[in-house]
């Protein structure tokens, strides 16, 4: 995995899409924060792996649909299970597509953003790709979520397969917020607790469901009835 940033340095990003005025946008935004800094930008799949593995950037924000290679191939060849040191990417797309969604999780990025999420949104997606967590835009985690877990009989819900080691309570609490779509300073913010005890209940939450990132433990909330619609 790519060495994080040492403390105070700023974050460096890549941003690949094949939008200019994105690339603008995107980068005009992101340099005036004051701890982060575009170093590179592409304007296709290709471009953006070359410059990635040359510049080593600490986060690639990845467009999907980008000719001669696309945003979620990219993303494999970047931060795929089989790349020996992982990079950082989030997509970031106007498509809210599942299989999008499941394509860019499963070939490794740590976020997951639409384009009109806002760019204070995509700030924190910066942030906490950098600091080793993940962020999927809420209104794709809970409709996502909602759609691929619906029980087939309204009447009967699912009942997940019971635990080898059970969660906590405060772990439940945890689990739920994220199905909801929270990040983990909106988790801190609503349970009263530091962040960095958010990021340890994660941590536990993750190995107990054996839980690959924080779709695959919101998926869980939502099949064994900690969350319901309406929530």
């Amino acid at each position: 995995m790519t060495t994080p940033a040492p403390p105070g340095a700023p974050i460096r990003v890549l941003i690949a899409d094949d939008q200019d005025m994105v690339r603008t946008g995107f980068r005009f935004f992101l340099d005036a924060q004051p701890d982060i800094t575009v170093v590179a930008e592409a304007a296709d799949g290709e471009e953006a792996v070359a410059l990635a593995r040359r510049v080593r950037p600490d986060v690639c924000l990845l467009d999907i649909r980008m000719p001669k290679l696309d945003g979620l191939e990219a993303t494999r060849l970047l931060a795929g299970p089989e790349v020996a040191d992982p990079m950082r990417v989030v997509v970031v797309t106007t498509f809210d597509l599942d299989e999008y969604v499941y394509g860019a999780l499963r070939g490794g990025a740590c976020g997951f953003l639409l384009k009109d999420s806002g760019p204070t949104l995509l700030a924190e997606a910066v942030r906490a790709a950098a600091a080793g967590d993940s962020l999927v835009s809420p209104s794709v985690t809970v409709r996502l979520l909602k759609h691929v877990t619906a029980a087939p009989e309204p009447t009967a819900p699912r009942r997940a397969a019971p635990l080898p080691e059970p969660l906590t309570d405060r772990e439940l609490d945890v689990v739920r917020l994220v199905a909801l779509g929270r990040t983990n300073a909106e988790i801190a913010a609503e349970l009263y607790v530091s962040l960095s005890t958010v990021k340890t209940h994660l941590s536990s939450i993750q190995l107990k469901l054996n839980a690959r990132n924080r779709v695959e433990i919101a998926a869980w909330a939502w099949q064994s009835g900690q969350v319901r619609p309406g929530s």
